[in-house]
């Protein structure tokens, strides 16, 4: 892979941002944006684990979707209150996945404002995401091509980020918004899968109070190198082709592919994973032909 570091600033003008970084699709850190909330220091561990304690969670850990099932479903449940001690005290990949604020802790949202930067947020779905020290988040971007805002808090994360121009070389799942489960993005064994070394994009660290703006239908890859939670602020797309995009993703694509699943379970997945392998090999040897 070749990674490049993103672009980083203390601050911006919401002019600034939509020229340089919206319109162009282009991702960029702003250092301790959250820090000038004057909640700020409610976004911490302690404070979600007073409020939302007694909460019965969903969690789960690294491993791959199964794929005798048609739908993922948790590894397991704890109280909120037991799941922030167990990734404080010891390493572990459990993460929590898509916590909906406006359902289950609405006050929360009094300790933050919308950023001022010209996206129109979704404010039905302000979302947090919790990870131990050893979670990660496999390679994939999101279904509904949504812009969104990725606000850190408390340890430090790593995020990978592609556009969707190096598809070819991630060895994308057809049908699909991941790519090929076997691929480790730590190590990656360019022997095994040769593309992967020809993708380009972004490599990110997050620390708390950071603030990341991810263009639409970019791949991320997300690793929790602490324990740590993080706000997504999601940006619907608004231009017609994006939207028509979106809608073939979210009612088209993926109900055929669950479908297919269902019906053929292992048989299907194992196809797309070799048929992902078969595309990106073809898209390799057409690149080292120019």
């Amino acid at each position: 892979m070749i990674l490049d570091s993103a672009d980083i600033v203390e601050d911006i003008s919401k002019e600034d941002f939509q020229k340089n970084y919206f319109k162009k699709q282009k991702p960029l850190l702003i250092k301790n944006f959250a820090g000038r909330w004057d909640a700020f220091d409610k976004w911490n561990f302690d404070y979600i684990r007073e409020k939302a304690g007694e909460q019965d969670v969903p969690l789960y850990d690294n491993r791959p979707a199964d794929a005798s099932k048609s739908s993922d479903a948790p590894v397991t449940h704890m109280k909120m209150k037991d799941y922030i001690d167990t990734i404080k005290r010891k390493p572990s990949d459990l993460r929590i996945f898509f916590y909906i604020i406006t359902d289950r802790l609405p006050e929360l949202l009094k300790n933050f404002t919308y950023p001022d930067l010209g996206m129109k947020f979704f404010k039905r779905l302000p979302t947090l995401f919790f990870g131990g020290s050893e979670a990660h988040v496999l390679m994939h971007y999101d279904v509904d091509l949504g812009d969104f805002l990725h606000i850190h808090f408390e340890g430090k994360k790593r995020i990978l980020l592609f556009d969707q121009k190096q598809s070819p070389f991630l060895y994308k799942v057809p049908l699909s918004v991941h790519t090929i489960y076997e691929l480790d993005y730590e190590n990656p064994d360019y022997e095994k899968f040769p593309a992967l070394k020809y993708a380009r994009g972004y490599e990110i660290f997050m620390e708390h109070g950071d603030a990341l703006f991810i263009p639409g239908a970019f791949w991320h890859f997300n690793r929790y190198l602490e324990p740590g939670f993080s706000l997504s602020l999601r940006a619907l797309p608004n231009k017609p082709k994006v939207f028509a995009n979106m809608l073939y993703h979210v009612f088209i694509m993926r109900y055929t592919d669950k479908v297919l699943r269902k019906l053929f379970k292992v048989r299907w997945v194992n196809y797309k994973q070799r048929w992902a392998y078969e595309k990106s090999t073809k898209a390799l040897e057409k690149h080292l032909k120019n």
